[in-house]
């Protein structure tokens, strides 16, 4: 089991930047490539970014390419994501989650809620 706990959430003007931070704990959490994820009213989820194991290797959606960035230190046992130039359209609830093998996101955070104003 890997349990995931999303903090950094919040209200920011649009063109604001907020860090999401993601703490794992359970498992080895340096075994697991790590995903970003969001959700908005009457949406389906979407995989905003996305981050191998060993961080190396990097993934985004066109939707956020450029203004996010995502990251990780295994040594804290924590995935981030820095979003800037925030737009209204980015306002859902964000979760992290842990891909347990390659396209199967095993585990999931509580999320947290992101609001952007115009």
């Amino acid at each position: 089991q890997v349990q995931l706990v999303e903090t950094g959430g919040g209200l920011v003007q649009a063109e604001g930047s907020l860090r999401l931070s993601c703490a794992a704990s359970g498992r080895t959490f340096s075994n697991y490539a790590m995903g970003w994820f969001r959700q908005a009213p009457g949406k389906g989820r979407e995989r905003v970014a996305a981050i191998s194991f060993s961080g190396r290797n990097t993934y985004y959606a066109d939707s956020v390419k450029g203004r996010f960035t995502i990251s990780r230190d295994n040594a804290k046992n924590t995935v981030y994501l820095q979003m800037n130039s925030l737009k209204p359209e980015d306002t859902a609830v964000y979760y992290c989650a842990a891909e347990s093998v390659p396209g199967e996101y095993e585990y999931w955070g509580q999320g947290t809620q992101v609001t952007v104003s115009s």
